[in-house]
């Protein structure tokens, strides 16, 4: 399953990759992430590992992120494994007069029964949470709006 999703932020590229790339912002805009753990020692680098845990409602989910390409300010590419699913993320970061594009190439690859029928049976889900996380990094980043807040 693959979509794209954008958004617009008012922050210079500069400045949005700076709250962006620092892992101790993530908890202000990824709605459910309850830790996260360097799993390398070139951490942030191509090929660095990072643990992150969810809750969200009754059920927890880990994930493994893996950086498979990092060229900021333009791009950063990452995969995410966890049972049943691996995530291609394509991230791209257009400068528009003082303004960051960011589009996000996503590619869900399903194993087992039940992820693949629940990717079958609701495509929209993952857009729509792909789109929640960029609009929760928006208020974040250009209002200082933490999710750890609402």
């Amino acid at each position: 399953m693959k979509y794209t999703t954008e958004i617009v932020v008012d922050l210079p590229r500069e400045e949005f990759i700076k709250k962006m790339d620092d892992p101790e912002n993530m908890k202000h805009w990824q709605r459910g992430l309850v830790k996260f753990e360097q799993l390398s020692k070139n951490p942030g680098q191509e090929g660095a590992q990072m643990s992150l845990s969810y809750k969200m409602g009754n059920r927890e989910m880990e994930l493994v992120e893996t950086i498979i390409k990092k060229n900021l300010p333009e791009e950063m590419h990452s995969t995410y494994d966890t049972k049943g699913v691996h995530n291609i993320q394509k991230n791209y970061f257009k400068d528009e007069d003082g303004k960051t594009r960011w589009i996000s190439e996503s590619d869900f690859q399903f194993s087992g029964l039940g992820m693949k029928l629940m990717g079958f049976l609701m495509p929209g889900a993952f857009k729509k949470q792909s789109q929640k996380y960029m609009e929760d990094f928006k208020n974040f980043a250009e209002k200082g709006i933490s999710v750890l807040d609402t």
